[in-house]
Order: structure tokens, then C-alpha cells, then sequence
């Protein structure tokens, strides 16, 4: 729609819709049926699985209509998956990394690199760079990364301070997340 932004490299597929005042950063994935709203952001190398949808207003009637400053911003951080069928609240922030499993109803801030599953969504563990689950002792058994807690803050970070090692296999990291515009 116009006056939406939408990044380099993204991959729109059919029936999504992203309305005027979204913003999209590169390399976003947008299933079919996804519903992107006025006041979301999401950052670059994001996932969002089929027929997810984002609110935007806690108090919706028919007959009131709102501005865009009585709008809740959400934001989806860089590299964030967001699984089919899921719900996302709005006044959210999906930290970088994080997987939402399918169905899942975000009605609350997810941490980096969290796992989250249900309704509401609750964490179950922590999800790698690559995706896989880490092990109880926050290291990746798919591509050897280890992670730590984030100070402060709920969430983890690349034990190193940096890009897990080998990622992603056989290219170069992103470039740092883009600006978030104005809100």
C-alpha cells in the first residue's frame, strides 16, 4: 500500500498486506496471508510465517476512529521468526533472534533469542542464530555457537560479543539492523 516502506530483498508472497505507515527492513520474509499494520516495524532478516498477523490498537470499534498518534507501535527486532497462524499484540517488542512457534499469541515483550509457544506465549528455551534450540548450557548443537545472558535484560547475546562463529556458513553477517523510523 502506498506509504508503506519496504526494504531491499524482501520476499512478499500472496494475500499479505502491509498497510500505509508499516515499515518492512531488508531481506524480510512475508508469507502469504500476513496482516502488517500502521505503527509496525520490523527490522531486517525477519520471518513471518503465514496467515501471523500484528494489532494495532487495544481499544478497536467500528464506529471510533483513531488517529495514527492513538496507534500502539510494535516492533519485530533483526533476524526474529515468527511462526504460522501467529498473534502479536500490539505495544510488543520481538527481540532479535527470537521464535515464536506456530499459534502462539505474544501479548508481551519476548526477550532475544527466546522460544515462545502457546497462548499466551510463554518461553520454553532459547533459539540459535541458525534456529536450532540450544541445550541447557546456552551452545548451539547445530553450529557450535555459545551464548550468554544480556546485561541488563532478559535475553541472550553471542558469548564472544559477536556473530556466532561460521555464520551464517560460507558468507558475511548482515550489516547492523537499520534505523527504526520516527515514531
Amino acid at each position: 500500500m502506498a506509504g508503506a516502506v519496504v526494504g531491499a530483498g524482501c520476499n512478499i508472497c500472496d494475500h499479505a498486506f502491509i498497510e500505509s505507515g508499516a515499515w518492512l527492513g531488508d531481506r524480510v520474509t512475508v508469507k502469504n496471508a500476513v496482516l502488517v499494520w500502521d505503527r509496525v516495524t520490523i527490522e531486517d532478516d525477519v520471518f513471518l510465517g503465514p496467515n501471523m498477523l500484528f494489532t494495532n490498537d487495544f481499544r478497536p470499534r467500528a464506529e471510533v476512529r483513531r488517529g495514527r498518534g492513538e496507534l500502539t507501535p510494535t516492533v519485530v527486532r533483526r533476524g526474529a521468526t515468527i511462526g504460522a497462524g501467529v498473534t502479536v499484540v500490539a505495544g510488543t517488542e520481538i527481540g532479535e533472534y527470537a521464535f515464536v512457534g506456530a499459534g502462539a499469541v505474544i501479548t508481551r515483550d519476548v526477550p532475544a533469542h527466546a522460544l515462545v509457544v502457546g497462548n499466551p506465549a510463554r518461553s520454553i528455551g532459547w533459539a540459535c542464530r541458525c534456529g536450532e534450540r540450544l541445550t541447557d548450557e546456552l551452545t548451539c548443537p547445530g553450529c557450535a555457537a555459545a551464548y550468554e545472558p544480556t546485561r541488563p535484560g532478559p535475553g541472550l547475546r553471542a558469548a564472544d560479543g559477536g556473530e556466532p562463529p561460521g555464520w551464517p556458513p560460507g558468507s558475511v553477517a548482515p550489516a547492523s539492523p537499520a534505523a527504526a523510523p520516527p515514531r
